[in-house]
Order: C-alpha cells, then structure tokens, then sequence
C-alpha cells in the first residue's frame, strides 16, 4: 500500500520532507524564544501542536522585540 502511495504521486514525499523541515525550523525557534521569554504557555502550545509553522509563526510575530527609534536615550 505504502509503495504504491509514492509510485503513483512520487511529489509527495518531497512535499512531506519540505513540511517537516519548515515547521522543524520555526517550531525551535519559537521554542527558544517563549523559554527564554518565560512564556510557559506558549511553550507548552507550541510543543505540542504541529500546525506546519503557522502557530509558532504567530507567536514570534505577536512577541517580535520592536525597533527602537533613531536618537532614542
């Protein structure tokens, strides 16, 4: 059965692998972000939901440090 999923769409395992590295990459970087934040929740959320990226991406957009302005003291 497995043989014949990818010899019939032989795209999808390089669309799996793309998935899995994309949301590989956001979710550890917004684990380390919410840990060294002390975001607990978020955390806690983001390990354990695999939403392909989206809501580890929601978190670092939500939580962005945000640029001082020029000349600021």
């Amino acid at each position: 059965m497995e043989q014949q999923i990818f010899s019939s769409m032989p795209w999808l395992l390089p669309v799996i692998l793309i998935a899995v590295i994309w949301e590989s990459i956001w979710k550890l970087i917004a684990l380390w972000k919410s840990a060294r934040n002390d975001h607990l929740a978020w955390f806690i959320c983001i390990a354990i939901f695999n939403t392909v990226g989206i809501l580890p991406i929601i978190y670092l957009l939500i939580y962005r440090k945000k640029a001082e302005p020029i000349g600021a003291v």
